[in-house]
């Protein structure tokens, strides 16, 4: 995409004071000096974090985003993680954040953030609740030949939910739970087997953590890999 950076005041000041001079080119970014967005959009860093501050659903989306660049820093420094990638945003076939390569076996990561109005202290013990739904509604069908149009994810649609509590602490934390484990709709409406495969709304996280998160993403991928290990032998 062409650069939207202006030139520095300096250089508007130049100009102003040379009207004949040719005009200048914009500045190009090197090794040294990366093309920031600041300088693509010309605000300060300042009016960015007014932006960001106040606008919730602009903070709540920019905080998605970077939680799921911080959980790829995390995992990929793991020795027995040989790669990961992600998704396109727009493909809804797929449900999940992130796909990694552990001990060569793939493991898809759903990527969600703490409800910052939710958060509270009490004690030594931070609490909050995860939104783990998806951004957009779809018509699922179940065992039962009902339908549903919901938000909800399904009970092993992904393997792992990734929970960023960067709100308790304004820290890179981040909690890990199984699929199977996380608590399921109990919705009035929903029929038992819509209930059954639908993973609750809104999941309770604390800091520390306790069941079903544990603060170790590897010994939940070497149980699912050891899972597979066991399953493939006995096919």
């Amino acid at each position: 995409m062409p650069s939207e950076s202006k030139q520095p005041n300096s250089s508007k000041q130049s100009k102003h004071n040379n009207p004949d001079s040719p005009p200048e080119a914009p500045p190009k970014a090197t090794g040294s000096e990366p093309d920031s967005i600041l300088q693509r959009w010309d605000i300060t860093e300042s009016e960015l974090t007014d932006l960001v501050d106040e606008n919730p659903s602009l903070r709540g989306m920019l905080l998605g985003y970077v939680a799921e660049h911080k959980f790829r820093e995390m995992v990929e420094v793991h020795p027995e993680i040989s790669s990961s990638r992600k998704y396109d945003d727009h493909d809804r076939s797929r449900k999940s954040d992130r796909i990694i390569v552990y001990k060569g076996e793939e493991f898809s990561v759903e990527v969600k953030s703490l409800q910052t109005k939710m958060v509270k202290k009490d004690g030594a013990v931070w609490r909050a609740s995860a939104q783990v739904d998806a951004s957009d509604r779809r018509i699922i069908k179940f065992p039962d030949n009902s339908e549903l149009n919901t938000t909800l994810l399904l009970r092993g649609q992904f393997d792992i939910l990734a929970v960023n509590c960067f709100a308790f602490r304004n820290k890179w934390d981040f909690v890990f739970a199984l699929n199977r484990d996380l608590p399921k709709s109990t919705y009035r409406k929903y029929t038992p087997e819509q209930q059954a495969q639908l993973i609750a709304s809104l999941v309770r996280v604390s800091w520390p953590t306790g069941p079903p998160f544990v603060a170790d993403p590897f010994s939940l991928l070497e149980q699912l890999f050891q899972e597979r290990v066991k399953k493939k032998r006995h096919l």
